[in-house]
């Protein structure tokens, strides 16, 4: 245990009192010449916000001292929640006059004033902005004759920013801009900034997705070093590189991605013994060879963190010259790779594995369309086009069923969500909104790819190399409790322990539910129910998985954590690990776990907002037009419906004109006061468009039809 899980531990005790660091460098036994390394880590852990130190100058928890650290969650109204970093503790709601100058996503100590209740959020107030969240804002200018003022973008900034004349910089009335803040608000007064980027008026093609980029910081350039530094990497691979590796070149493997994919992680080859055994390879791109650590390359890697899949274009985490070229698994081209070879019996149990850095030649780049299009439809044209390679299909299909049914057999949830495919024109418009394909070939690469990340953890963890895993901890005992209370009005209950939840319970239960009414709805719940996966240098359980170890291993152009993970699986296959490489990592994988989980949080929002932001612009093209869908959320202010082609609307409680209807919260129904008319998730209904709001990203349905 680190020093400062031990100071955490004993300041948690229930008799610990406060006291200053000169007592605690006593309490545990700190030598006089480690004083200062111990003060500075007291500090540290001042600035991480896990410790406070008092006005009398003496150190405590936080929770011990009635006050809560975490991150502001604004709302639109000018209230806003702190979101505790302790996990354990409950969000606190902060009155718009107990922000105190605190904005959405600043860091902040709060006072409780009141404690809540089972029906009641605790109260606080912001004693301290540990950390500003923004410090440019995304908004619409706005001009008056002696100043300006941005409106922001993101509702959960709920003030304008004020804008001297001086600092215009050319911005006119109803342009995007970029702003930077150069002073805070006060309790009555508005941020104060200065327009540094104009990214063209609200109207204007491509301004939209712009927009989206600088809210999150996102950005397609790279600095000018980097550039520099990717261009000098030599496109020959030296044959002192190839020889010293496992040469797989003369070996069936190739790639399966989608069809406009552009970086090619993975390769595959599969086979199968006399014995009935198999041996599957995953060979992914050996990105670390080019990407060295601490480098300008690998620095401006870990700030991104992921490449982000915007609805019209890739920010990738790393230069395209890479990304696209020399770590993409082209076909028909020599490309380094970290392989593992994973000796399967006919139950799918893994018996034995092989990490070897190796060299392949990819015979062929091919996509999830044409493979499906073989094994399920058995498609004379594409069967005679890929000839060479359809053995090898069906392989993969026998294989990726065995490995299917095993991972089902311990309970490994499979949601099954649909996903949206948005198609633009060459303006950006969006021409057709579609669901996308989850289909055969998919559900293989799937398979390959959880089995060798699987693979991976387990050997690295028993290695007792620090590692970095993918987690996915256990949900809450209310969250679930208040889930079995909802299924129970279904009919429905999960079988075993009432004390523990296993993830087999969960399975079983979609199961159950499959094509019938209410499976959108319990799908919906269940999620809700269950915690965020992320980033963890602590092995701990994959619930969703129900898989004891895993990581991520087989993206390294696109996520750092990957990188990071192939860094030191190459180490330690050459002996390159002793005490001190040790002691460094078991320092830098919590920041790396953290940082990456962020990133990744990051990216998903932006994401959504633009398939948002294109579905709001594909939806107003078609005001008047009537369409079928399934109430996907229902809240006190009205019913969420979503269509065929996943695009989601609200008809407003206020619409629905046949009665007085209240929200049922523990049955997530609104219902009708007098005829007891309910509408709940999962029932279909027939809606008609009848209002957009492109800057809002929200669209208005009217239900002019129950459908049985």
């Amino acid at each position: 245990m680190n020093i400062k899980n031990k100071i955490l531990r004993f300041m948690k005790e229930q008799a610990y009192k406060p006291v200053k660091k000169e007592e605690l460098a006593n309490i545990f036994d700190i030598e006089k010449n480690q004083l200062k390394e111990f003060y500075s880590i007291l500090d540290e852990m001042e600035k991480e916000c896990s410790i406070v130190k008092t006005r009398e100058e003496t150190y405590g928890v936080p929770e011990k001292l009635g006050l809560r650290f975490g991150k502001i969650q604004g709302n639109s109204r000018g209230f806003g929640f702190l979101i505790p970093d302790d996990i354990e503790s409950r969000d606190v709601f902060l009155s718009p006059n107990n922000l105190n100058g605190a904005l959405h996503n600043d860091r902040v100590l709060v006072r409780l004033y009141k404690k809540g209740d089972e029906d009641k959020r605790p109260e606080g107030e912001v004693i301290r902005i540990v950390e500003r969240g923004n410090k440019n804002i995304v908004g619409i200018f706005q001009k008056s004759k002696n100043f300006g003022f941005v409106v922001p973008d993101d509702e959960k900034i709920s003030v304008d920013v004020f804008i001297p004349k001086s600092e215009f910089q050319g911005a006119k009335d109803d342009d995007k801009v970029v702003v930077e803040i150069t002073k805070w608000p006060e309790k009555r007064r508005n941020p104060e900034g200065k327009v540094i980027e104009v990214l063209g008026n609200v109207n204007d093609v491509g301004t939209d997705i712009l927009s989206i980029e600088r809210k999150y910081n996102l950005s397609e350039t790279f600095p000018e070093e980097v550039m520099l530094d990717a261009e000098n990497i030599s496109e020959t691979i030296p044959e002192r590189e190839i020889s010293r590796r496992l040469d797989l070149r003369d070996k069936k493997i190739f790639t399966i991605d989608g069809i406009d994919a552009k970086d090619l992680d993975d390769g595959i080859s599969v086979e199968k013994l006399e014995n009935g055994e198999y041996i599957l390879g995953v060979h992914i791109a050996d990105v670390t060879h080019y990407v060295h650590e601490n480098s300008t390359i690998d620095k401006e890697a870990y700030k991104r963190g992921t490449s982000v899949y915007l609805v019209d274009r890739v920010i990738p985490m790393l230069p395209r010259k890479l990304s696209n070229g020399m770590c993409s698994l082209n076909p028909k081209v020599d490309r380094l790779t970290l392989s593992v070879f994973m000796t399967i019996d006919k139950n799918g149990k893994i018996k034995d594995q092989n990490i070897k850095e190796t060299v392949i030649n990819s015979k062929a780049r091919l996509n999830y369309k044409d493979v499906s299009d073989i094994l399920e439809n058995n498609d004379k044209e594409l069967i005679e086009k890929y000839n060479e390679f359809i053995d090898e299909f069906k392989l993969m299909e026998e294989l990726s069923k065995i490995l299917r049914r095993k991972r089902e057999q311990r309970g490994s949830i499979d949601f099954d969500f649909d996903e949206a495919k948005i198609i633009l024109d060459t303006e950006g418009d969006p021409v057709e909104i579609k669901k996308y394909e989850r289909r055969i070939s998919n559900r293989i690469i799937e398979e390959f790819m959880l089995a060798a990340n699987e693979t991976i953890a387990e050997y690295m963890y028993w290695t007792q190399t620090p590692f970095l895993y993918r987690i996915h901890e256990d949900p809450d005992e209310d969250r679930i409790e208040d889930f079995k209370k909802f299924i129970y009005n279904f009919g429905y209950k999960l079988k075993g322990n009432d004390e523990d939840i296993h993830p087999k319970q969960l399975q079983e239960l979609l199961e159950k539910i499959e094509g019938k009414k209410e499976e959108t709805v319990i799908n919906t719940i269940m999620l809700r129910s269950l915690k965020k996966a992320e980033y963890s240098n602590e092995r701990k359980t994959h619930f969703g998985l129900a898989a004891k170890y895993y990581t991520h291993f087989t993206s390294p152009i696109r996520r750092y954590p990957d990188l990071t993970i192939h860094r030191i699986i190459k180490w330690f296959i050459n002996n390159e690990i002793d005490e001190k490489k040790k002691t460094k990592l078991e320092k830098k994988l919590p920041k790396i776990a953290e940082h990456c989980s962020s990133t990744e949080r990051i990216a998903d929002e932006a994401e959504r907002e633009t398939d948002e932001l294109k579905m709001v612009e594909y939806m107003s093209k078609r005001i008047g037009e009537e369409y079928e869908g399934v109430i996907s959320g229902v809240t006190s202010f009205g019913l969420f419906v979503e269509l065929d082609n996943t695009i989601e609307g609200l008809v407003h409680v206020s619409t629905l004109t046949d009665g007085y209807y209240h929200y049922d919260e523990k049955n997530y129904s609104l219902v009708e006061e007098r005829t007891k008319k309910t509408y709940r998730i999962g029932d279909i209904v027939k809606i008609r468009v009848v209002n957009t709001n492109i800057a809002k990203r929200e669209i208005d349905f009217l239900l002019v039809e129950e459908k049985e």
